[in-house]
């Protein structure tokens, strides 16, 4: 059971009500009395922080429990209009806009596709997608907006060539652009920005799987292929924000070759250009008709080497961290996720886990092709409302 202390010392006012709210969340609805337990946090502390919070809109009580010894004991709740949040996500296929309740559930949603992400077509589409987003909330739900979750690849000049010459040309331009101060300058709300994958990863941690596997390597599958590292139920960045690039990692290659990586050997993008080149739309791979038999042609050989190459991921993983499973999410259609999660766990019969002391599950990702952008929004939620676990919040497993 995890144990969520906070703190009777003066001056700690918002991180005590931060250390409430963050318990609600994982408990659910509970009374004052086990909420005081749980935090261990004195009763006039609870009693006086809860009111505050309902005061201010981000807790609602519920039905009363009756039927039990003692008073009747009124739950408490998060209250899902307590607050907004913005997520934004830029990828290389897409920008998508979201707009997240305070329980982070997605309540609006904005998607606009584009053959590669050229500065001078998505920073348009990003304003108005803000400016659809506010008016879509009114002017209520927009006063309690928080922030702006911005997800984008790192370094996104450096993967134009990946994608062809015209993009290559067009793409360059995001080397002189700070996307950061871009988005700041659209909007007063503060921005918050993680990388793609870790954004899709903290949707995963705090929506997903995360509630109960404490360590996992998360790995999102999309135009291109590339991770997140979960440990001890805490996202792992590095000191560049870079870590869980599993797109990066090498691969075995044919003689006389250089390694490829895997992003060119499991990623969306290499099933887009098959399909391309044979005449059909790419963005079958988004769609249920792309497991018709008519398409096993591109799609069969594209599953096989995809599995292999995320078999050896998985292994390699497992040899250097103490993982409890991978979890393998996408942006692609869901069934054609769900074959190639089930060929990943039969080609992991084709390594050695002697000498790894445990052999990770392989598990579905739950929250599926909106996970960047949710995580995104999830982002400004963590930064206003969250403790600071890597400071202040002590959890005891007991």
């Amino acid at each position: 059971m995890t144990t969520m202390r906070g703190s009777n010392h003066t001056g700690m006012r918002q991180f005590n009500e931060r250390t409430v709210l963050r318990a609600i969340r994982h408990a659910g609805a509970i009374p004052k009395a086990d909420l005081a337990r749980l935090t261990q946090l004195s009763t006039q502390t609870v009693s006086i922080i809860v009111n505050r919070l309902l005061d201010d809109g981000l807790l609602v009580k519920q039905d009363r429990i009756r039927g039990k010894m003692g008073q009747p004991s009124v739950p408490l709740a998060i209250h899902p209009d307590g607050a907004y949040s913005i997520g934004l996500q830029v990828g290389r296929r897409s920008l998508e806009v979201v707009v997240t309740d305070f329980v982070g559930h997605m309540r609006h949603q904005w998607q606009q596709t584009y053959p590669y992400p050229s500065p001078s077509e998505v920073l348009p589409k990003i304003k108005e997608g803000l400016k659809l987003m506010q008016r879509r909330m009114g002017p209520q739900a927009w006063s309690r907006t928080v922030g702006i979750g911005l997800s984008a690849p790192l370094a996104m000049h450096q993967w134009g060539d990946l994608m062809g010459p015209e993009a290559g040309k067009a793409m360059v331009d995001w080397e002189h652009i700070d996307l950061v101060q871009e988005v700041q300058a659209m909007s007063p709300l503060p921005v918050e920005f993680a990388k793609d994958t870790t954004a899709a990863c903290v949707a995963e941690l705090v929506q997903g799987l995360g509630r109960d596997v404490p360590n996992f390597l998360y790995v999102y599958v999309g135009t291109f292929v590339g991770g997140g590292l979960v440990m001890d139920g805490h996202i792992v960045n590095g000191p560049r924000g870079n870590a869980g690039a599993i797109g990066s990692l090498p691969m075995p290659r044919n003689k006389g070759q250089q390694h490829p990586q895997l992003l060119e050997q499991a990623s969306g993008w290499q099933l887009e250009q098959a399909l391309i080149a044979a005449g059909h739309d790419p963005l079958l791979v988004q769609q249920d008709r792309i497991m018709d038999a008519a398409y096993k042609t591109w799609t069969r050989p594209w599953l096989t080497q995809s599995a292999q190459a995320l078999a050896m991921t998985v292994t390699s993983a497992a040899a250097l961290l103490d993982l409890d499973a991978v979890v393998i999410d996408g942006s692609l259609n869901p069934l054609l996720m769900q074959a190639l999660i089930a060929q990943t766990q039969e080609h992991l019969a084709d390594f050695s886990f002697d000498g790894i002391l445990h052999q990770p599950q392989i598990l579905a990702g739950r929250v599926g092709s909106h996970a960047r952008a949710l995580g995104g929004s999830l982002l400004p939620l963590h930064a206003q409302f969250f403790p600071d676990k890597d400071i202040f919040l002590k959890q005891d497993v007991e």
